[in-house]
């Protein structure tokens, strides 16, 4: 895979992803507008701001989410993280990131989005900028005893645990979490 090819993925996904409403067709609009004017815009090199790639894990019941309480943001929220010259997809990204930070290596992930979401942050590069978030909806297969996969916490994670979707903890970020198990869930029903 090269630069320019997971750049032209990134805008074939984007473009073909019908946004559950006008505020995330708005940025949908900008994140195709950032890559039609920035040829490295899924990469972190990219000052200006970046593309990521995240994804809201569900166990196989879709009654628990696998959260991470990020040392950065210090809130539970979705994995993920940046593209990498090796992935193919903004998908691949996310679902290599979740695998990554969760030690969980079996994750089916939706097709498309369910959920964009742009943010500032000072990351790996040290300098403010900005996370063009796609993010996407997994599910981790169950151990032979139906329970969720064990999982490992990553040196990118504070903590990490299996929560059930209507008990999250008091530190979760309470605007797009939500949002993403809503829209995840909807996005798993509707593709079984």
């Amino acid at each position: 895979m090269t630069t320019a090819s997971l750049h032209e993925s990134a805008v074939a996904s984007l473009r073909s992803w019908t946004a559950p409403d006008a505020d995330q067709d708005a940025l949908r609009h900008t994140y195709l507008a950032f890559l039609d004017a920035v040829p490295e815009a899924c990469l972190r090199r990219s000052a200006p701001g970046h593309l990521t790639g995240s994804a809201i894990v569900f166990d196989a019941t879709l009654t628990h989410v696998l959260l991470t309480l990020h040392p950065r943001v210090g809130k539970w929220i979705q994995l993920g993280g940046h593209c990498e010259e090796s992935d193919e997809t903004l998908a691949g990204a996310a679902a290599r990131e979740a695998r990554e930070e969760s030690g969980v290596p079996d994750l089916r992930l939706t097709a498309a989005p369910v959920h964009l979401h742009t943010h500032p942050i000072t990351c790996s590069l040290g300098i403010p900028t900005r996370h063009l978030d796609v993010r996407y909806a997994a599910v981790a297969q169950p151990t032979d005893d139906g329970l969720p996969p064990a999982i490992v916490r990553s040196d990118e994670s504070v903590d990490l645990a299996w929560w059930p979707i209507d008990e999250l903890p008091p530190d979760t970020d309470t605007v797009d979490v939500p949002i993403l198990i809503d829209r995840g869930l909807a996005a798993w029903r509707r593709a079984t």
